[in-house]
């Protein structure tokens, strides 16, 4: 088999895609052959057989042990693996795992292999493993070495248990730091066990939770000898390079790994037990300081006078350029100014000199921050080619965390701590790179730090004072003077909008910047010119808000910048089409009346953006929410009448534009804007509104089956009938149907069990609306059969949303008939049940998830009514209670979970809309929400490492100056959900329950007594609160 394994293998390779997927097929099908796992690791142990067919199959060995080698497998069946088989193997691939000495990606692949046989086999199945890893790399050759030490990371990072850790850890320490000490080995190998050790601190993160003081100590005595071991590596210094070659030498690569990962374990140990390192921060810090200044001249002749290739890590993942150990150095930087012994030495050097501008160490800082924070000369290149990456930087949307930005941190940091003095320092710094005119890398990066530390200050609410301010424009004035330098020009006018924005003082370059747009040749300038008239206008300047003169100028210069660009060439610069939306909100907002004026295109421009950047989801989210506000401010029908004159054209033809069915993205944006347009409509709407726009929305309802496409539509339909019922019932479709027709028909094709429930979450709120404004004078016949629709529907709703816009059809119907919607429920079967029972079950079940003020005040007082009623046929329905606590302290799991599904009892409806109404009364109090905001903060105090405290740290702020917490919390968005009071639900609610007490209504005396005692308190507290 294993002659045919390997051409199977070689096939598998091939460019061909016939050959290569009759092989992957071949090799689906011999896996299923006993001899398969093992006749695989036959293959790799073979040195006649090609390294990449070898490779190949320990690749292929990895899969399918992952998949079968447990005996279970959650994505398929499980091919049976013998014992005998899995004896054979274990030792064949650990032997090609250590004593492997070609291809180092053989010998990698076959450490995977025997980290995923050891995650289900060690130690039970394979208790000879540690120790022969422990073993072999004090005295091993280095081949085996390295090998032992990659079998011995996987098996920290992923197999050792608690129990394990605490029996086995001391000895893994020993020997790695045993390996790391020794210099006779080669630096990538000491790297290496470093790394093994940081992965140590993991673990120990996770079993000090239960026990505190035994890991604690462990680590303690652990670290006793490696922070000499650390900061001995730190202050090792790299070899001589070759001025003549503009590459990192090969002979650093060794050492930078193996300073970086001493670096990355320090910053390990400041997460995980920060007390054990603060008493040793002083020392790091100047290690580090010192290191970072003997780098700079390097740091400069590799990626700014020349284009060194950075961001490299070698076959076992450790970095080991020059830029990596930079970032990671200002990192540790960064942390050790939280470092209250660090902090003390620092504030005694500014408390020992005149000031913060002649305090040595602020100004050595500065220039630390400058030298890395330039702009290389790959940044340089890039950012000719495309703007948007430049853009992209400054709006600090870049995934790419890199040493300018670590600097920029700093500054952050240090403006946090050290308030206006930070400035101060800087700006001494700063003045004196512009005196001695040194290069303009280093002027645009001083002038950079400041952006960075002004933003920070506007965002915190901080305050700049004017001197600084008048003196930070007078360099900013010469850096937007100097021609020939368009990366400075363009950080000069960015500035110039910060500082406006922090006291108005560089208002007096509003015009210039203005003008920037279109003058001269640098798209680059241009564009920075754009984004800084964005901060003029948000900013407090005297003389912009009602301003429509520069309202056309900025317009005008906006339109003209456009016309000469092709904007397909930009459509995928997402950061230069945020910009441009940005920069027209905020001319917009000077005057919105701007939006119907036929002189100055803003919003055609807005339009215009849109179309090219409909894919990307900040443009389109700008372009909406400006929309929404030009729309809200046209009160009076005569301007609205204007707008929609405007706008309707261009929105009719976007449906024009694509297949409906296709979720188009200009589609969905112009959808979203018709329901924007919509919302805000007049009362009644202008003449002929509904036939301009019905058609369009209908033919989107009827066709396409994308959320996103039937949401915002549906909802365009209800604000026409809500806004003008009359236009709407009295329209006639080309084919003369009536307009009720054309509502009945979107509403039954929503409820189709085709349409999803989430793309269908708006059709109830559609026909709430219909049968209120049409009646069941209109609706007739219709009415019982929209209703009965909406209730078969509800009984298979899964989603939050789509439930609560089912239900509100008939809670609307409740306010005012709640007998006739009783009566009727009774009337009609669901798969064998009353739809009284189908309904109000899933009703009550769902209640309290409903969101909006408004949708919870009517299902409130619709609730209510229904209880009021006193209809036997209610009593006797029986609905989902409480739920039943079982007692069971396991851990549930998903499949337990499955296994055993929550058990709730089952009470009367009026029982149950009672409870539901005293849970509102207590959300509309606003108490929920501050009991939430209290257990949340209570736990998160509780979940604090109380190791930290002697940190300078904040502990409800995450800590963003490290790169790896930016790269986790990209794209992250806030989604808090909580409730707040709503005073008139809770006087409704508490008339109520005072009411129903006092006149014992529908039996509220024998209900109450049903009652949980917690709820008999809240009504208490309630009664208690009224006579207060």
């Amino acid at each position: 088999m294993e002659d045919q394994l390997v051409q199977v293998l070689a096939n598998t390779q091939l460019a061909a895609e016939g050959p290569r997927k009759q092989a992957e097929l071949d090799l689906k099908r011999a896996q299923t052959n006993p001899a398969f796992p093992l006749s695989l690791a036959n293959v790799a142990q073979h040195t006649s057989v090609s390294p990449e067919v070898r490779q190949a199959a320990l690749s292929t060995l990895r899969r399918f042990i992952e998949s079968n080698w447990s005996g279970d497998n959650d994505d398929g069946p499980v091919i049976p693996i013998s014992d005998a088989v899995k004896d054979q193997i274990r030792p064949l691939v650990l032997d090609l795992a250590l004593n492997f000495d070609g291809d180092r990606k053989i010998k990698t692949a076959a450490s995977f292999v025997v980290g995923k046989i050891a995650n289900v086999d060690w130690p039970e199945q394979w208790p000879i493993l540690l120790p022969t890893l422990l073993s072999v790399i004090p005295a091993g050759s280095e081949s085996q070495l390295h090998g032992a030490l990659k079998v011995l990371s996987d098996l920290v990072e992923e197999s050792l248990s608690d129990d394990q850790f605490f029996s086995m850890a001391q000895d893994i320490v020993k020997v790695v730091y045993d390996a790391a000490m020794n210099e006779n080995r080669k630096p990538t190998l000491r790297a290496l066990a470093v790394s093994v050790f940081r992965g140590c601190f993991d673990l120990m993160d996770t079993v000090k939770e239960e026990h505190p003081k035994e890991v604690s100590t462990f680590a303690e005595g652990a670290l006793e000898g490696w922070f000499p071991f650390c900061l001995g590596i730190l202050k090792l210094q790299l070899p001589e390079r070759d001025p003549q070659s503009n590459a990192q030498p090969e002979s650093w690569n060794g050492l930078i790994a193996l300073k970086f990962q001493v670096v990355k374990c320090l910053l390990k140990v400041r997460t995980v037990f920060p007390s054990l390192l603060l008493a040793h921060t002083p020392l790091f810090f100047q290690a580090i300081w010192e290191e970072l200044s003997i780098l700079e001249p390097l740091y400069e002749q590799l990626y700014l006078e020349n284009d060194a290739q950075g961001r490299l890590e070698n076959a076992d993942g450790l970095p080991y350029t020059l830029d990596f150990l930079v970032l990671e150095e200002l990192d540790f930087l960064n942390q050790c100014f939280k470092a209250p012994p660090v902090r003390k030495q620092l504030e005694a050097q500014i408390d020992a000199n005149a000031g913060a501008h002649e305090t040595p160490w602020l100004l050595d800082i500065s220039k630390i921050a400058s030298s890395y924070g330039q702009i290389t000369l790959e940044e340089q290149q890039l950012w000719d080619i495309d703007v948007s990456l430049y853009l992209a930087e400054e709006q600090s949307v870049s995934a790419n965390y890199t040493p300018r930005t670590a600097c920029g941190d700093i500054l952050i940091k240090l403006g946090e701590w050290l308030g206006q003095k930070a400035l101060e320092g800087l700006y001494a710094y700063t003045k004196s790179v512009f005196t001695e005119n040194v290069s303009w890398r280093r002027q645009e990066a001083t002038l950079y730090l400041l952006n960075m530390l002004l933003r920070d200050y506007l965002d915190c609410g901080k305050t700049l004072s004017p001197d600084l301010s008048r003196a930070y424009l007078e360099l900013v004035t010469h850096a937007i003077n100097q021609p020939q330098e368009t990366l400075l020009r363009a950080r000069g006018y960015l500035v110039a909008g910060i500082l406006s924005q922090c006291n108005g003082i560089a208002a007096s370059l509003m015009d210039q910047t203005i003008n920037g747009i279109t003058s001269g040749d640098s798209e680059l300038v241009q564009a920075a010119c754009i984004k800084a008239t964005e901060a003029f206008l948000n900013s407090d300047v005297e003389g912009v808000a009602g301003n429509t003169q520069l309202q056309a100028k900025i317009v005008g210069a906006i339109n003209q910048w456009i016309l000469a660009k092709d904007m397909t060439d930009i459509a995928d610069a997402d950061d230069l089409l945020v910009t441009l939306a940005e920069t027209l909100r905020a001319a917009i907002q000077i005057d919105k009346r701007v939006a119907v004026s036929n002189e100055v295109p803003a919003l055609d421009l807005l339009f215009l953006i849109a179309k090219h950047g409909s894919t990307n989801w900040q443009v389109t989210m700008l372009i909406c929410e400006t929309f929404e506000d030009v729309v809200q401010s046209m009160l009076d029908p005569s301007s609205y009448q204007a707008l929609c004159q405007k706008v309707l054209p261009s929105l009719n033809g976007a449906f024009n534009v694509a297949n409906v069915t296709s979720n188009g993205p200009l589609v969905i944006f112009a959808a979203e804007l018709m329901a924007s347009l919509t919302q805000f409509g007049s009362e009644p709407l202008p003449p002929g509104f509904v036939a301009a726009t019905l058609p369009k929305l209908t033919r989107l309802l009827m066709e396409s089956n994308e959320g996103e496409i039937l949401r915002p539509a549906a909802e365009s339909v209800k604000y026409l009938l809500a806004h003008d019922y009359e236009q709407m019932l009295n329209y006639h479709d080309e084919n003369n149907t009536p307009g009720l027709e054309v509502c009945l028909r979107i509403i039954d094709r929503l409820l189709g069990t085709a349409i999803e429930d989430n793309a269908a979450s708006e059709v109830g709120g559609l026909a709430a609306e219909l049968v209120e404004k049409a009646g069941h004078e209109r609706l007739g016949p219709f009415l019982p059969q929209l209703l009965r629709a909406v209730a078969n529907r509800l009984a298979t709703a899964e989603t939050a949303m789509f439930i609560q816009s089912l239900i509100l059809v008939f809670a609307r119907l409740s306010l005012v008939a709640a007998q006739d919607v009783v009566e009727f429920l009774t009337t009609i079967q669901i798969d064998g049940r009353t739809g009284l029972d189908v309904v109000l079950g899933k009703w009550l079940e769902n209640s309290v998830n409903f969101a909006g003020y408004d949708e919870i005040r009517q299902n409130v007082i619709a609730l209510s009514k229904i209880y009021s009623l006193n209809d036997p046929r209610v009593a006797q329905t029986m609905v989902k209670g409480d739920l039943i606590v079982t007692g069971n302290d396991r851990i549930m799991t998903r499949s337990r979970a499955k296994q055993n599904p929550d058990q709730y009892t089952f009470i009367p409806a009026p029982l149950k809309i009672l409870k539901v109404l005293i849970e509102e009364l207590l959300s509309a109090s606003g108490l929920t929400s501050a009991a939430n905001a209290a257990a949340a903060a209570a736990a998160e105090f509780a979940d604090e490492d109380h190791d930290d405290d002697d940190w300078e740290d904040d502990p409800d702020t995450v800590d963003l100056s490290l790169g790896s917490t930016k790269a986790d919390l990209m794209g992250y968005l806030d989604a808090s959900n909580l409730r707040h009071r709503d005073d008139e639900t809770q006087q409704y609610l508490s008339e109520f329950f005072v009411a129903a007490a006092r006149d014992n209504v529908a039996g509220f005396t024998e209900w109450y007594n049903n009652l949980e005692s917690g709820e008999k308190n809240k009504l208490s507290e309630m009664a208690n609160a009224r006579q207060s």
